[in-house]
């Protein structure tokens, strides 16, 4: 029975008909892909269907089966279908990387030929006496035949590197291959992480992805490690003293020969004179981290036992952090983030959360005081809101076994009042200190040359003052750049004279016209008459510049000249007298900031040193074919050391800051954290701790941080 056309369009729609993708005539079985594309004599006439049925006729009036298949034409079909496609596809890939892991594990199997007859130098299985403590001396090394490679670097420069921190890392990923002889002495076998060591010891992340082993980094350049202590250097002689322990236990010393040597020693912590600071822990090694991490996990424990009251429990649970700075700040929010995030996911008594308490004590009016202002305010709102206690204005006068005594002073009042403070773990963290080789290395060279007490001082090349001229260099914390313009106005004034007119004077007349421009040539402007001379604003503009060239770290503070200039010129004369240019240049030199000790400026330290040592090397041939074998050479190869203030960061609970320098900052929630996290991430020095790393911070995603001690 035929419908009209008017109930058929409304008992069978015609999304039915489109869904349709193939249609079967009978007689002529031709398959119809829908009705859309359907073209031709036998198109279906939508207004002839057949009710209850799947039957339909084209508008010739011949009669055509719809064929429906569920998997095809239904939505759920369509969707199990590309479910099933997917999946196959899914599970094949897998198993073609199975099966390729397997494969590439297979060639990481392989057999030593003992039969293999090795070369081994004489001299580095019997090295022979030197220096002034008549020490072995290593001239050769055990490895020095193991590969073609290897025998040919003992023609070149020796390089011993002290130290395996940012500094020394960062030079070695900057040096080229093959242009020195590299010797790395440290008492680790690792680079360390620095600035995620609070994360390893409250759990969040694990120390392998903090460390990378120092010999694999030295693969690049062909390099050797000596695990042992640097105790002395002896200029002289370009030997270094060297202390390990033997099979036995025994203290033995030995030298280290070198052609250039880098001191990358890094700092110790500043005791500011307080006893009792072995009852708390520091956070510099592993060892540290380690330390710390079963502390909390002993603390936790211990409070949990039956035994222990309210009263000690709460002592237990107190964290107190010494130093308000970015690494006392970074613990006590990751310390925080473990007590509040996952103490009831391990298991523990929710009585535990209740009574932990953690404090800072901050000697200064606020916490991270090295940042900009508005930072501080933010982080110090932040841990009110986490109940974490910041306690301002407090210097720590003495720990005790299991308490801080420290001073507090009211700033509105002056007052001090001394206070005690319970803890279970106390953490100090208050700045650094002289590392023990680079205390050694100023008193060698003592005054003139050394007069920093706190760390080596060397000029804008990084080389050390006082030790012969581009042979020891020093970055990192053990050292600062000297830029005492006071000291040196008379030197710095006879440089800027000497080359902008005696120089010029003496190229641009001729003997015959000014015989006396001979003897100008060789004249040496005395102390006297540097201290009667007289420059214009525009030479003292001049005199900026020239010292900013060489003197790097002067450019910021020189960029206010000109608003200085009128303050010592009161007569408006123009020019200004020794005495007023000494002044000016005092005001100068009050304003230049020194490096910070931070992973940062190593790095950038480094990572120009090993860029210059690779152009000196390269350009040794032209120097030996000219003579130059002594001398400023690094002067006349490559521009001094700029350090470039790239911002300092910090995290501070599930929240982060980031302090851009000249009064710009950023601070937020988590977009801020995660934007931190992506910054250390790209400064990991290899894809092997980038991947420990990511798989660390998603390892406590899934399933929190543990409690185990380490």
């Amino acid at each position: 029975m035929l419908l009209p056309r008017s109930m058929a369009l409304h008992r069978v729609t015609r999304s039915r008909l489109l869904a349709a993708q193939s249609t079967t005539i009978s007689k002529t079985q031709l398959n119809l892909r829908s009705f859309n594309t359907f073209n031709g004599p036998n198109s279906i006439h939508s207004s002839k269907i057949y009710r209850a049925t799947n039957k339909a006729t084209t508008k010739s009036g011949e009669v055509v089966e719809l064929q429906y298949s569920w998997l095809r034409d239904s939505a759920i079909g369509r969707g199990f279908k590309k479910s099933v496609f997917f999946l196959g596809a899914a599970g094949l890939s897998v198993a073609v990387l199975l099966g390729a892991f397997f494969i590439y594990d297979s060639t990481t199997y392989c057999e030593h030929d003992p039969t293999r007859i090795l070369t081994v130098p004489e001299l580095a299985l019997n090295p022979r006496l030197g220096g002034d403590e008549n020490l072995p001396i290593l001239e050769e090394k055990l490895d020095d035949y193991d590969s073609p490679e290897k025998e040919m670097l003992k023609f070149k420069p020796r390089l011993v590197i002290l130290g395996s921190g940012w500094g020394a890392v960062s030079l070695l990923k900057s040096l080229r291959p093959g242009d020195y002889n590299v010797t790395l002495i440290s008492p680790t076998n690792y680079f360390l992480f620095t600035p995620l060591l609070p994360s390893a010891a409250s759990s969040t992340l694990t120390i392998k992805s903090l460390t990378e082993s120092i010999r694999r980094i030295l693969l690049k350049v062909r390099g050797s490690f000596l695990e042992a202590n640097a105790e002395k250097i002896e200029f002289s002689n370009r030997l270094v003293k060297v202390s390990t322990k033997d099979c036995d236990g025994q203290t033995k010393q030995f030298y280290v020969p070198y052609d250039k040597l880098v001191v990358a020693v890094g700092s110790t912590s500043n005791t500011h004179g307080v006893k009792g600071l072995n009852y708390s822990h520091q956070l510099k090694t592993v060892a540290d981290a380690r330390a710390i991490r079963r502390r909390i996990t002993e603390v936790l424990e211990k409070a949990c036992l039956p035994t222990t009251t309210d009263e000690q429990r709460k002592k237990l649970l107190s964290f107190v952090i010494c130093g308000g700075g970015p690494t006392g700040v970074e613990f006590a929010a990751e310390v925080y983030d473990f007590l509040n995030e996952d103490l009831l996911n391990n298991n523990y008594p929710e009585i535990l959360r209740q009574e932990i308490s953690v404090h800072i004590i901050q000697s200064r009016s606020n916490i991270l005081n090295t940042y900009d202002e508005a930072i501080s305010n933010y982080a110090t709102k932040r841990f009110q809101k986490d109940s974490i206690d910041v306690l301002t204005n407090s210097r720590v006068q003495e720990i005790l076994p299991n308490e801080v005594i420290f001073k507090q002073t009211d700033p509105k009042t002056g007052e001090t009042e001394y206070k005690r403070l319970p803890f279970g773990l106390c953490l100090w963290s208050t700045g650094v200190a002289q590392n023990p080789l680079a205390r050694q290395i100023v008193e060698d060279l003592g005054e003139p040359f050394q007069g920093n007490k706190r760390a080596i001082e060397t000029d804008s090349h990084l080389r050390v003052i006082g030790a012969p001229l581009g042979d020891v260099y020093a970055i990192g914390d053990c050292s600062t750049v000297r830029t005492d313009l006071t000291e040196n106005t008379i030197d710095l004034i006879r440089h800027f004279v000497t080359k902008k007119y005696l120089t010029t004077y003496n190229e641009s007349v001729s003997a015959a016209d000014h015989p006396e421009a001979i003897n100008l040539k060789k004249r040496f402007l005395t102390d006297s008459e540097i201290k009667n001379l007289k420059l214009s604003h525009r030479e003292i503009q001049q005199l900026a510049q020239d010292i900013s060239s060489y003197l790097p770290q002067t450019a910021e503070p020189f960029k206010y000249i000109d608003e200085l200039l009128p303050k010592y010129d009161l007569e408006g004369k123009g020019e200004l007298e020794y005495s007023q240019l000494a002044e000016l240049l005092r005001e100068i030199n009050s304003k230049i900031t020194s490096l910070p000790a931070t992973a940062q400026r190593a790095n950038q330290q480094g990572k120009y040193l090993g860029k210059k040592l690779s152009k000196i090397a390269k350009q040794a041939d032209n120097l030996r074919l000219h003579e130059i074998l002594d001398g400023d050479i690094d002067s006349s190869i490559y521009k001094p050391f700029q350090y470039k203030h790239l911002g300092s960061l910090a995290y501070i609970g599930n929240s982060a800051v980031f302090d851009l320098g000249h009064g710009n900052s950023f601070f937020g929630g988590l977009i801020a954290m995660y934007l931190w996290r992506s910054v250390y991430f790209s400064q990991c020095v290899s894809f092997r701790t980038q991947a420990l790393l990511f798989m660390d911070w998603l390892k406590r995603g899934m399933f929190g941080r543990d409690s185990i001690g380490a």
